[in-house]
Formats: structure tokens, sequence, C-alpha cells
């Protein structure tokens, strides 16, 4: 790694795969909007996507190609282009001396490679082997409310449903619910070509496949196995469905928490309302509670509706409502945010 940071932080040279998809684009907008201390930004994409400008602090960069001489100098690579382009293309940016902080699936359950959301699990990003992988959205908005609670109380079993927007599936997907959803208005026709089912004013499981000796399909599976990677607890039993919600970009979860004793909605409440990443959404009084439309666009994970589980007669499950970006908090902010703690730990190491 040719990444060497003291106080005042050296400013590395970053580059971005995939810079034209909707991730890509929040990538470059968080960079720019959190002040990220960059020398110089690349963009990379594939070649139908080479040659568009898109503006980065005041200036127009122009995307690049991505081949494999892209990585020469960077310091930092996000990659946001597909599992199949980071299994190819992220150990030779490695070589050629970058870290690579991933947003695909290739490499989330390698043990050798950190599975980092920066509030749950910072400390654990290293040691990495030049790697370091962006979780799933729903499992970087859920330990973002979980860790804190784990802190406090042993978590032994998790219940999850989950209410996944548009954006999950990319801007592709995007586009086609406001396709359908303007001909629903219009009394028009629509056949879906992203999605397998009809969008508009409809919900549905989550398209991805089903693995037929579980019943669960691929997503469901992925949350399970990185919360508890995340969480460090590779046994905690989960329960999980995920469906597909006319929402654009902000994905909801309803999360049951049970506890190995228990633990009222007063004290969860308070160790919330000060968590990292975490605003309190609780207003039973005005029946105010997270919404995707407002955390559409914000940093922070919206947690709210705290209360007793009354399905558990022992008084140990807290049942939850929380919402989140999917674009930011549940990809390109959770990247950004492992490269400002990779900059502050290489500076403290230094």
């Amino acid at each position: 790694m040719n990444v060497h940071v003291e106080p005042p932080y050296a400013a590395p040279v970053v580059a971005i795969v995939g810079a034209t998809g909707a991730v890509g684009i929040e990538l470059i907008r968080s960079l720019e909007s959190r002040g990220f201390p960059l020398s110089s930004l690349r963009l990379l994409a594939s070649a139908r996507s080479a040659g568009q400008r898109i503006a980065f602090r005041g200036n127009d960069l122009i995307v690049e190609e991505l081949t494999e001489q892209s990585f020469a100098g960077c310091d930092i690579v996000f990659f946001s282009a597909g599992a199949t382009i980071s299994r190819r293309f992220a150990p030779i940016a490695v070589r050629a001396g970058a870290v690579v902080i991933d947003n695909s699936s290739a490499f989330r359950m390698d043990p050798t490679v950190p599975l980092i959301v920066p509030e749950a699990n910072g400390r654990a990003l290293t040691p990495h082997a030049g790697i370091i992988a962006n979780p799933n959205c729903v499992a970087a908005i859920a330990t973002v409310a979980l860790a804190p609670l784990q802190r406090c109380w042993s978590i032994s079993r998790l219940n999850i449903v989950t209410y996944q927007s548009a954006s999950g599936a990319g801007a592709a997907a995007m586009e086609e619910l406001r396709d359908a959803t303007a001909a629903a208005l219009n009394g028009e026709a629509h056949s879906p070509t992203v999605l397998p089912h009809p969008y508009a004013f409809n919900l549905f499981s989550h398209n991805a496949e089903i693995d037929p000796e579980t019943g669960y399909n691929g997503e469901e599976l992925k949350v399970v196995e990185e919360t508890r990677r995340i969480l460090a607890h590779p046994r905690l039993p989960i329960g999980i469905t995920c469906v597909r919600v006319p929402v654009l970009r902000a994905h909801s979860l309803a999360i049951s928490v049970r506890f190995d004793q228990y633990v009222s909605p007063e004290s969860v409440r308070a160790q919330l309302e000060n968590a990292a990443g975490v605003r309190l959404v609780d207003n039973r009084d005005a029946n105010h509670f997270p919404m995707p439309s407002e955390a559409s666009g914000i940093e922070d994970v919206l947690v709210g509706r705290i209360r007793t589980d009354l399905g558990d007669p022992t008084g140990q499950t807290i049942a939850m409502f929380v919402s989140g970006d999917q674009l930011l908090k549940g990809a390109a902010l959770n990247a950004v945010q492992i490269a400002e703690t990779l900059l502050t730990q290489t500076a403290k190491a230094a």
C-alpha cells in the first residue's frame, strides 16, 4: 500500500471505477460534500461512457475508459461496477499500489478482506491485504442501528423485514419506477424490462435468485451472512424477508431484536440518541417515525418506532423501524467513510 498520511493529511490520488453509475455519481458527490482530502480524482468507466464530463469541485472531469493500466499512481480506488469487474480489476489495482474499497459482493465473505461499516466495526479495518469490502446496503444500514445496542446488551436473535427501494437495483430500475408510475397515473400500460414485475403501486419479493434448498433469496442470504460478520456474531440467528417497494432511493427495515435479558425501550432510545450515524425519529404523539422520504439524501440512518415486542412474553425483544439512504449509507457514503477511517488510522500509525 502506498498511502502514507501524516497530519495534516497528505492528499491521496483517488479513482472511481463505475463513475457514471448511480453509486459512482454519489461517490463523487460524497467526496465533494465531505471535503475528502484528495489531490486528484480519476473517473473510470466502460468504453461507452468514456469522454463524458462530470463536475467535481468546480471543474469538469473527463471519464476515462477502464483498462489494466488505469491505476498507476493511484492511492485509493473505489469500485462500483459489479462483482465481475471487481474480481478482474481489483487485484490489478492492488498490485499497482492502491488500496481498493469495493462496493460489490465479490470479496465480502473473504476472511482476508475486512467488511466494514465504520460506526459498527471500524477498528476491524486493519490489517488488510489491499482490499476492503463495502457491505450490502441492508446490512450497512441495519448495523448502524444494531451495533450501539450490541455494545450494551448481548443480541440473541434478529428478525428483519425490508422495504427496499429501486436504487438498490441501479439507475435503470429507478427510471423504470418513474416511467411505470407516470404510465399508471395516465391510465397507460407499462411492461417492465428491468425488474420482473410491475413496479408502480406494487410491491414484490426481492428479485434475487431463490435458493432451492432454503427458500431464501440471494439478497436475504447476503444480509444474514454480512450482518453476522459485521457484528462479529457468526452464529447469530437471523430471520429475514426482503421486499422491493416503489420508493426511489431509501431502504426501510422493520427489525425485532431479541436480547439475552430484559431491555427497556427507554434504555434503547438513550443508547441510540447519541450513537454515531443515527438520528432518532420517534415521536409517538405526532405518529412520526422514520420514512424513506425523509431518509433520502441524508447521511444519518433514521431509527424510531422503538417499543417492546408484544410477541415475546419475556419482554426481551425490542421492535424498531429504520430508514436509510441506499445510495449513501447503503453504498457511496459508507465507502467514503471507510476511506476516511483508513486515512485516520494510517496517520495514527505513522
